[in-house]
């Protein structure tokens, strides 16, 4: 046995030797909950506790096999093994195991991941030949997910006529049928999917008063990591199993609950006291993790929400530099601004790029900061998702793009000819394709001599085909006397898939149509850039060629070189880095506006933002844009009202930032009101300003160019306002570029 009390200090030792009743350890960000919980395990173990009667659950493996790791060097690795230890998954499929009978299940169910899930439910919608657009697998299956996550069972719902009228309104009245279809077809096969998991272990204890008891006197000692996390579910199995004992320790932080769309209920951990009023209440307040700094800017921050649990998180280490704000006149200035900031930081002071993290609200915003980074030959990483670029909407819409400028194009064909769905199927692109092969032609050339060939395609789907074809050639007409932008906006009204996204009301669609806007929003800003380079107009052939390398560098990333990290706020969750940038703190972006009319919503929103602050250990950035794309029209932005919630003696404005708009401070109010705009009397600056360098700029000059990166200047040629100015850039290749729109440092 080793001792191991000493590793802590006074807030986190009373909690770890606390022994019977019920407690809530209030863990403030980086107070090290971790270590309070595994050793309080430990510590039971060693005061003689059973390891088979403790009980603890997770939200993650990760989590768990950590703590199990930790418990094993205490007490040995026997006893670690010994504790009913894992996530809420992995836990309740054991019990569901050993009572499945009970249920009507065989011992060795199967348990269906998302994909078997999915599958299942493709056959049920053919096999009732419902519309694949209107019922769509993927939303079918989530509604199912939250229906089951709320313990409304296909019975609940049939006797429910609120539930059966939203998807009535959503279009799909068959889903009720699907639903019931689903279940028995898994109750058939034994098989459960994870929801089941929870919605089952609530079953079984329910009906079966005896398995209940038998669990309640076996599990003696309970605990529960992340508890602002859990859901109803979670919170009904959780109380029915400490009901008896009453020794349950929850570990959590209301300030990080930031989970509420996949259904967790902070009123679980901020209800606590009332669910077991004999409890003891132990709060973590030292913060190991940050400086003196962001720990204060972090608390002036959350002190704003009204509905908390009180603590004062603070720390003994280092004061620090000050949270730093810096305002940008575009989003795509904002990027170039983090990159620049990022390889300044880089080179002045040999830090590594794994480092550095880059946090946004929303998934959409990677794409200038991904670009900045390229251009400046800086190493990244999307955590959680794929690089802009790679994402499936985007590739959609690139397609079509490649095949108005190049109709060979057989991969583009390939991929849109039925997309959005128009009815074309593998059976005719299979008899095209044939085609197109036996008499050397592209699939493009087929379909325009559709009518005068002898393909066996019937008269329906040559319509469709043809139509198909109408599309492509208007926009090829219409390509020749447009720029990128506005070929692309006419493009995604008349293929409608942002109608179609629309249907679906599912946070994943939300974000495909936020990367289509953002696609936009990227073309408009490259067209507007294009009138820095001489001789070029801003063509869809111009963009399509610049995409391309960007593409292209995305193929050579080195797996074994260190990056930068790049993901949205609620994946950083539980991460750390030196230096974060928080982008995009803007009014209807952060908080979002989705968030503006309710203060449950808003609350949350400031604690996600509270959640991005303590990410940091030694570093913090935020930015915000004056200006912003929003498909493709620049609008005026205001940065958002949680900059302004920072005590100002945290805080530093970098050089060129304007002071931020007060707003309203009361606490007994709704603070929703959205600050005042900006004069409309004010003059905005335009994205591309005068360079007044360009008179300087001789052969041989190393130049940073805001869109192109590093370059060296081969030759220049005019003389004042037409000076132009040859650079070989090292990320672009050789460009001339006008200086008087030129946006260059001297390198």
């Amino acid at each position: 046995m080793k001792d191991f009390l000493s590793q802590l200090n006074d807030s986190q030792k009373k909690p770890t030797i606390h022994k019977n009743g019920p407690i809530m350890v209030i863990a403030g960000a980086g107070s090290g909950k971790t270590r309070v919980l595994t050793y309080r395990i430990a510590n039971l173990i060693q005061s003689g506790v059973d390891p088979f009667s403790i009980l603890a659950l997770t939200f993650t493996n990760k989590a768990a096999r950590e703590m199990k790791t930790r418990i094993a060097g205490i007490v040995g690795d026997s006893n670690s093994k010994s504790i009913w230890m894992g996530t809420f998954h992995s836990i309740f499929a054991r019990i569901l195991r050993i009572e499945s009978e009970l249920l009507g299940y065989n011992t060795n169910f199967t348990i269906y991941d998302t994909q078997d899930s999915d599958r299942l439910i493709s056959s049920i919608i053919k096999e009732l030949r419902l519309d694949k657009e209107l019922y769509k697998f993927k939303n079918i299956r989530n509604r199912i997910s939250s229906l089951k996550n709320s313990l409304i069972t296909v019975k609940s719902y049939l006797s429910n006529p609120e539930l059966i009228q939203h998807d009535n309104d959503s279009r799909r009245p068959m889903f009720g049928k699907i639903y019931q279809s689903y279940v028995d077809r898994c109750f058939k096969a034994s098989a459960m999917d994870f929801d089941d998991l929870l919605l089952k272990t609530n079953e079984l204890l329910n009906r079966f008063p005896e398995v209940l008891n038998k669990y309640q006197r076996r599990f003696k000692y309970i605990h529960v990591d992340e508890y602002q996390d859990t859901n109803h579910s979670q919170y009904l199995i959780v109380k029915a199993l400490a009901d008896k004992n009453e020794n349950l320790c929850v570990v959590g932080d209301d300030a990080q609950s930031i989970y509420s769309f996949r259904g967790a209920n902070i009123e679980n951990i901020l209800s606590f006291k009332k669910d077991y009023p004999e409890s003891t209440i132990y709060r973590l307040e030292q913060n190991y993790r940050s400086t003196k700094n962001i720990v204060g800017a972090a608390n002036s921050v959350i002190n704003h929400n009204i509905n908390k649990l009180e603590k004062k998180v603070w720390t003994n280490n280092e004061i620090g530099d000050k949270v730093n704000i810096s305002q940008s006149m575009t989003d795509s200035d904002e990027g170039r601004y983090v990159a620049s900031s990022i390889f300044e930081n880089k080179n002045n002071f040999q830090i590594e790029n794994d480092s550095f993290a880059v946090l946004y609200r929303t998934n959409a915003q990677s794409r200038s900061i991904e670009d900045a980074l390229r251009r400046k030959n800086i190493p990244y990483q999307v955590f959680g998702g794929l690089s802009f670029y790679q994402r499936k909407e985007i590739k959609d819409i690139l397609a079509y793009l490649r095949l108005i400028v190049n109709p060979s194009d057989e991969e583009s064909f390939k991929r849109i000819i039925n997309y959005p769905s128009r009815g074309i199927g593998q059976t005719t692109l299979d008899k095209l394709t044939l085609y197109s092969n036996e008499k050397n032609i592209t699939l493009y050339e087929a379909i325009s001599t559709l009518n005068k060939n002898d393909l066996n395609i019937n008269s329906g789907t040559k319509t469709k085909i043809n139509n198909f074809l109408l599309l492509i050639e208007s926009l090829r007409l219409l390509n020749n006397n447009s720029n990128a932008f506005e070929l692309a906006k006419e493009l995604i009204k008349r293929i409608k898939i942002i109608e179609m996204l629309k249907l679906d009301q599912t946070q994943e669609s939300i974000s495909r149509i936020e990367n289509i806007e953002e696609l936009i929003n990227g073309i408009k800003d490259f067209v507007d850039g294009q009138k820095e380079i001489v001789n070029a107009n801003g063509t869809l052939a111009e963009y399509l060629e610049d995409v391309a390398l960007i593409t292209e560098m995305d193929k050579k990333v080195d797996n074994s070189v260190k990056r930068v990290s790049l993901m949205t706020i609620h994946l950083s969750k539980g991460l750390e880095f030196n230096h974060v940038y928080i982008v995009g703190v803007e009014e209807d972006l952060f908080p979002s506006a989705l968030s503006m009319t309710d203060r449950s919503d808003l609350e949350e929103e400031r604690r996600l933002f509270y959640v991005a602050i303590t990410r940091a250990k030694k570093k913090v950035t935020i930015t915000y844009a004056r200006t912003r794309y929003r498909w493709g029209k620049l609008n005026e932005c205001e940065p958002s009202r949680f900059i302004n919630e920072i005590d100002e003696k945290y805080i530093f404005k970098i050089a060129g930032s304007t002071e931020f708009p007060k707003f309203s401070n009361k606490s007994d109010s709704l603070r929703i009101l959205k600050p005042k705009r900006l004069s409309k009397n004010k003059t905005l600056l335009k994205p591309i300003t005068r360079n007044n360098k360009f008179k300087d700029l001789n052969e041989g000059d190393v130049i940073i160019h805001n869109r192109f990166g590093k370059g060296v200047v081969i030759n220049t040629e005019g003389s004042g306002v037409d000076k132009k100015a040859e650079v070989d850039f090292e990320s672009s290749g050789t460009k001339k570029i006008l200086l008087v729109f030129a946006k260059y440092d001297l390198g």
